[in-house]
């Protein structure tokens, strides 16, 4: 049987996958701002509709939210966000693939962060596989660029690069508090702890953006409300995305979770190869069989002794 944490992780890629495709969609209705805070604002029923299922088929209960609960989510909520900004920031100076290449060296940023945090330690077989597949999502990002050694270093060295680091510094820090308020939350059932962390994150998200949207781009507002129906789209695959992170999350070491969801490269080039009819270059299929390669390093070091 496959475990738990593995079948939430690629069920969280495919869905990340699924709700990037339709977000670009409101890029075209929406400005940057305005299409972040649908993935939060629609996310909150989404959240709730997941987690009222859940607890009416399994049952359990959660204690009280603590302070440190409450601090450890609006860190988690905030690192998000910021992530975000940052990668879109890093797509201005350096263009899409750079600022993304760079943006996934997150996994690799999550595991030294959750070892000096949390404690998590990971066998050395799984650091090798977390390295290989970064690597392997460099060389699809690049792929056809025709880049040299020495233009790549360069290209590292680059602001956009940097934003891109950044951003992955920022997404690997929202998960290991994300895991960290599933931890403090109070409850035997981990899968109900990261629905109860999801509602109140994507809530306190709603929160923090909304209040910015409201400040900056006031005439945003009715926009995000008279698109409701390709944003509820966008919200609910936003929740069960981050449903099936957050679980995965609370079952298994942070930099594990991400490595393994490195998978979802693999998805977006399987749409744009059968569903957008794109050809496969040589070098994005090398890519993809590198970051297949690290994921199945990752879990030889997990499962293999």
């Amino acid at each position: 049987m496959i475990p738990g944490w593995i079948a939430f992780t690629v069920s969280a890629a495919a869905f990340q996958c699924w709700r990037t495709a339709k977000q670009q969609k409101l890029r075209g209705q929406l400005s940057v701002n305005g299409a972040a805070v649908v993935r939060y604002l629609y996310g909150v029923p989404a959240g709730l509709v997941l987690l009222g299922g859940y607890w009416l088929v399994f049952g359990g209960e959660v204690g009280a939210f603590s302070l440190a609960f409450l601090a450890l989510c609006a860190a988690g909520g905030l690192g998000q966000i910021i992530g975000t900004n940052l990668l879109i920031m890093s797509f201005d100076s350096r263009g899409f693939a750079v600022g993304t290449a760079y943006s996934k060296t997150e996994a690799i940023q999550a595991a030294f962060i959750a070892l000096i945090l949390l404690g998590e330690v990971i066998p050395w077989l799984s650091w090798a596989g977390i390295a290989v597949s970064v690597g392997g999502v460099l060389m699809l990002s690049f792929a056809g660029k025709g880049m040299t050694p020495g233009a790549l270093l360069a290209a590292t060295l680059q602001r956009g690069a940097m934003l891109g680091v950044a951003s992955g510094f920022a997404f690997a820090v929202c998960a290991i508090f994300i895991k960290a308020a599933n931890t403090t939350l109070l409850g035997e059932d981990p899968i109900l702890k990261a629905l109860v962390c999801l509602v109140v994150i994507n809530a306190m998200q709603t929160a923090m953006q909304g209040t910015w949207l409201l400040a900056r781009e006031p005439a945003e507002i009715r926009r995000v409300f008279a698109t409701w129906r390709d944003s509820a789209q966008v919200g609910a695959l936003s929740a069960a995305g981050s449903a099936c992170w957050f679980s995965a999350f609370a079952l298994a070491p942070v930099a594990m979770v991400r490595a393994v969801g490195q998978v979802e490269i693999i998805f977006t080039l399987l749409i744009g190869r059968f569903y957008l009819k794109e050809r496969i270059k040589p070098a994005e299929l090398a890519g993809a069989l590198v970051v297949v390669a690290g994921v199945v390093l990752v879990l030889l070091g997990k499962y293999g002794g």
